[in-house]
């Protein structure tokens, strides 16, 4: 990468922004140079805050969510639906289920998805880590709430196959139109699956 001439602990920060994720070239250069113009306290708590996620944050060893507790405090919380257990893609998702605050059963993180052209399979995912919480009878329910793409779909048809003789019952987030949306705008596969989960009302 051709960065301008500069200092080398600039050249070097460039270097390390231009790593992250949807961070190009010049993207780096014009975070590292707000850094630089940035008070000395701003810049320390940035740097604090990432080597705190390094050295507190684990995943949790039942549900695979980060935490700083282990178990985390969902899994720990009595007052959950232990009996359901909401599958999701990343952490992230969770945050977006809890904000709707309709959902009160426990989760579980598969830390991505099944990607053959990104050489991910089953093995790569915490899979096994769920399966081993299904031996234990008490849970009746697995909800697959991965995305609904290529991947997503593949995975959850994954689990399906794997979950289904266990004799619990799976279900998967319906699909449809977004709230206020028009129905001239809505893919083929939205109507679709739109029709599908229809409700009686």
């Amino acid at each position: 990468m051709d960065f301008l001439p500069t200092a080398q602990p600039m050249a070097r920060l460039i270097q390390e922004l231009h790593k992250l994720p949807g961070i190009g070239p010049k993207s780096a250069q014009r975070l590292a140079y707000f850094l630089l113009r940035s008070s000395e306290e701003e810049a320390r708590a940035l740097a604090e805050a990432i080597v705190a996620i390094k050295e507190r944050i684990i995943f949790c060893s039942v549900c695979q969510n980060i935490t700083e507790t282990n178990p985390c405090p969902i899994c720990q919380d009595k007052e959950r639906d232990h009996t359901k257990i909401c599958v999701v893609e990343e952490p992230l998702d969770i945050l977006a289920l809890e904000r709707t605050r309709g959902y009160h059963g426990l989760y579980h993180v598969l830390h991505g998805v099944i990607s053959p052209m990104n050489g991910i399979g089953p093995d790569e995912l915490r899979v096994k880590e769920l399966l081993a919480r299904l031996q234990g009878g008490a849970t009746q329910e697995i909800i697959l709430a991965t995305n609904p793409n290529l991947e997503g779909e593949a995975t959850a048809m994954y689990l399906h196959r794997l979950v289904t003789p266990l004799g619990i019952k799976v279900t998967r987030l319906a699909r449809g139109l977004p709230f206020g949306s028009d129905l001239e705008y809505a893919d083929e596969v939205t109507l679709t699956r739109a029709l599908e989960g229809r409700q009686e009302i």
